[in-house]
């Protein structure tokens, strides 16, 4: 049965139905429902709330858990993600499983609380130190809120790779139906490397990043990295929208695409043949999607430029074309087509 959910409790739900055992978060605009829904429901479930004193506090007690072989959460927004990265390379160090949410907010520094898509490089990149991924999701509307953390507890489980849940304050905050009787189904993975007990071991498992001869960590961190080649081949997921006959293509992610997509019909309507790609993971990068012929790529961000980088580097050759808002302003329809008559009518189409 369908429900008029906000874009946060829809995914709060969706973690709860995942099975998530603990959540861990400190309140911060636009995604403080998140944390309000689980203080709410999830005792109610068997699992356990807590409100911790910082964002710093809050990813560690993820990092324990997620140690422990339970499935770990939190959630905050762009300034206060920053303070969870040292805790996040941790985890990611231990090779943990967790789910990390980013309700983007306007940046840098405190900056504001409108919607943004300024913290791509911080999620893509590794905002932390050392050599890691997190797996990076892209919600564009309220159904994929929910679906798309249950698929980040089920793939973070399988590869022990932290997954955050990459949105913005619109996706968040907006309210749209939701189908929660037809989320993903949940998948269960032993996990024979928790350290929770001996459990008929001979010795106790240990988690642990620390590692004082280079030797080993080399060896550590490559062995990881293959890992990751696994992943950029396996979990490339995006979305085509009129690409079939596409001369120009625009390319976003999250509500950023769904305001391309009203650009690209309206270019349709004036014969322009463009068409849309939405990245739905945005690590691992969606490179195939970008090996075709087309005259331009138009990729469109709130920003002043992030994921354009990764879209030059698949596209090769290709032109690939800039435009964006920043300081938590959303894209225009109606610049975005602008620039797709502006590339059709420069002679090069």
């Amino acid at each position: 049965m369908k429900k008029l959910m906000k874009g946060n409790e829809a995914l709060a739900a969706a973690a709860i139905y995942s099975g998530v055992k603990c959540f861990f978060g400190y309140p911060i605009t636009p995604q403080t429902e998140i944390a309000a829904y689980m203080a709410k429901h999830l005792p109610k479930a068997g699992g356990v709330f807590l409100q911790a004193e910082s964002e710093i506090s809050a990813i560690n007690m993820v990092y324990g858990a997620a140690g422990a072989g339970f499935r770990a959460m939190t959630s905050s927004s762009s300034p206060g993600i920053s303070l969870k990265q040292e805790g996040i390379s941790y985890i990611a160090g231990a090779d943990l499983p967790c789910v990390i949410v980013n309700v983007m907010r306007a940046g840098p520094g405190l900056g504001g609380i409108q919607a943004s898509q300024s913290d791509y490089f911080q999620a893509v990149k590794g905002g932390g130190h050392g050599d890691y991924r997190l797996l990076v999701f892209a919600p564009a509307s309220v159904q994929e809120m929910a679906d798309m953390t249950v698929t980040a507890f089920n793939l973070s489980d399988k590869w022990r790779i932290p997954a955050m849940i990459l949105s913005d304050g619109v996706t968040g905050q907006m309210m749209e139906l939701v189908d929660m009787d037809d989320l993903p189904e949940i998948c269960r993975y032993d996990k024979p490397w928790a350290a929770n007990g001996k459990g008929g071991r001979k010795k106790h498992n240990i988690i642990n990043t620390l590692y004082l001869e280079p030797e080993e960590l080399e060896a550590v961190d490559m062995e990881r990295e293959k890992k990751y080649e696994r992943a950029k081949a396996e979990l490339q997921d995006w979305e085509e929208y009129m690409t079939d006959d596409a001369e120009i293509i625009v390319t976003a992610y999250g509500i950023s695409a769904r305001i391309a997509r009203a650009a690209v019909n309206a270019a349709r309507s004036e014969g322009i043949r463009a068409g849309l790609i939405r990245p739905k993971m945005l690590w691992p990068f969606p490179e195939d999607a970008y090996k075709r012929d087309v005259k331009a790529y138009l990729c469109v961000e709130m920003s002043r430029g992030q994921m354009v980088e990764d879209v030059r580097l698949a596209a090769g050759g290709a032109r690939v074309e800039f435009y964006g808002r920043c300081g938590g302003m959303l894209v225009d329809e109606t610049e975005i087509l602008n620039r797709i008559k502006e590339i059709h009518d420069e002679g090069n189409i």
